[in-house]
């Protein structure tokens, strides 16, 4: 792969994917059985023909207008590429990769996102894509934060801010305060 630049091949694909919303041109930068597993829904396609009919009818065409990707980290190697960003978007459509059968709250939502590609031949091979659904249902509504052992948007945001505090979580954290290290 060292006479191809992954970064470019990768930002033609996710340029295809949020601006112009063109299945057919995303599909043009994979190789002939691509595969891509979004992890917490389990959702996305194996082989050209279940993840082009994924990405027309529920991927591209069904995020929300506003929807974008921030940059936070890329590591390249020589065929792999991970990606760390936080998407932001307002839940105004239903958004059957991320949120499977959850009707519109007009929410808006930044999670964290990392996302895993393999390329072969210059082009993309699979995509394993992991976020924080935890995060996701409590920026929703759907999921009660006080009860469990969860936050919202304060992931993204210390994500990309890492001095937004840590261990907020942890009842116990003030118990090991002044102790000795």
């Amino acid at each position: 792969m060292a006479d191809h630049d992954l970064s470019a091949l990768w930002e033609a694909h996710c340029r295809h994917e949020f601006e112009t919303r063109d299945a057919n041109a995303t599909m043009g930068t994979m190789v002939d059985e691509p595969y891509v597993n979004h992890v917490p829904t389990m959702t996305g396609g194996v082989g050209r023909d279940q993840l082009k009919r994924f990405y027309k009818y529920h991927f591209i065409g069904a995020n929300p207008p506003d929807m974008e990707l921030l940059p936070v980290s890329r590591t390249v190697g020589t065929d792999q590429l991970v990606d760390e960003v936080v998407i932001r978007f307002t839940h105004t459509s239903e958004i059957d990769w991320m949120l499977p059968g959850v009707a519109p709250t007009g929410r808006e939502v930044e999670v964290p996102l990392v996302a895993i590609v393999r390329f072969r031949d210059g082009m993309v091979a699979h995509e394993h894509i992991y976020w924080d659904q935890a995060s996701v249902l409590v920026q929703i509504g759907a999921l009660e934060p006080g009860r469990l052992p969860v936050a919202g948007v304060e992931t993204a945001r210390k994500v990309m801010d890492k001095a937004r505090p840590s261990n907020t979580l942890m009842a116990a954290w003030a118990g090991s305060e002044g102790k000795p290290l």
